[in-house]
């Protein structure tokens, strides 16, 4: 399988080489992310939250190799599986994952149980702040919004110092206003981030990357604006994007 290469005089945040087989179904993937922000780009069903859950230690491929930045994650011919709870590696799906019992900031500080309790309290009422939900902080997810809920599981997943962010489609909740600012606060803390979207604006930004994933397979990686204006017909027919907003796209980047 040929590796698809970028930016190599720049240390890799991840590089990755995994295979997964289920029900007919082959995921076949090997690259290497340098950039702060990389958009992950597929067909539903092509296997973009498969290949998440993987990297997050979720999912076992049949065998690989994970490594961030200089730690080895995953080797499957060596045996070695680090937990995810152990690989520094941030989660957010599409449903926020929080625990129902406890309050916005109980989920925030849940994953800091290692940390001192005066630097989780500290730390807690820090990404509380970031993400503007300090009036939240005393509630329980079931008083929350789908946005709310969404802004909790971000400020969970980066309460612990993540190395890498692996964001499945977290926006859906909010309007575009709220999805900007966001991506924006992500963008502010300089945690690398792999982003599935089937949004296409979410690609053009500052030092963005994006790889498409089809079949299984990643046919193309590189700067996001270089890569969507190679692919863009085939990109908006498979994610279905009406004819009005291809032409809008066009008309905004020739």
């Amino acid at each position: 399988m040929p590796k698809l290469e970028l930016r190599m005089s720049e240390a890799a945040i991840l590089e990755a080489s995994v295979v997964y087989r289920r029900d007919g179904f082959v995921l076949e993937a090997e690259f290497s992310l340098h950039a702060p922000w990389t958009v992950l780009f597929g067909a539903s069903g092509a296997g973009k939250t498969t290949l998440l859950r993987i990297l997050a230690g979720l999912m076992q491929p049949a065998n690989g190799t994970v490594r961030l930045g200089s730690r080895l994650l995953l080797e499957t011919n060596q045996g070695v599986a680090v937990a995810p709870g152990q690989r520094r590696i941030g989660f957010v799906m599409q449903q926020a994952a929080l625990f129902p019992h406890l309050t916005a900031r109980e989920n925030i500080a849940f994953g800091l149980h290692r940390w001192a309790r005066y630097e989780r309290g500290s730390r807690a009422e820090e990404m509380l702040r970031l993400f503007e939900i300090e009036r939240l902080a005393e509630r329980r997810p079931r008083q929350l919004s789908g946005g709310e809920r969404q802004r909790v599981a971000l400020a969970q997943a980066l309460a612990p110092k993540p190395q890498l962010m692996l964001l499945d489609e977290p926006f859906n909740a909010l309007d575009v206003a709220n999805r900007a600012a966001m991506i924006g606060k992500l963008r502010e803390t300089g945690v690398p981030v792999l982003y599935v979207s089937h949004d296409l604006g979410d690609a053009w930004q500052v030092n963005a990357d994006a790889m498409l994933l089809e079949d299984g397979r990643i046919t193309a990686r590189g700067e996001a604006q270089s890569i969507l204006a190679k692919q863009r017909e085939q990109v908006l027919r498979q994610l279905g994007i009406p004819t009005q907003a291809a032409d809008r796209l066009r008309s905004t980047h020739p």
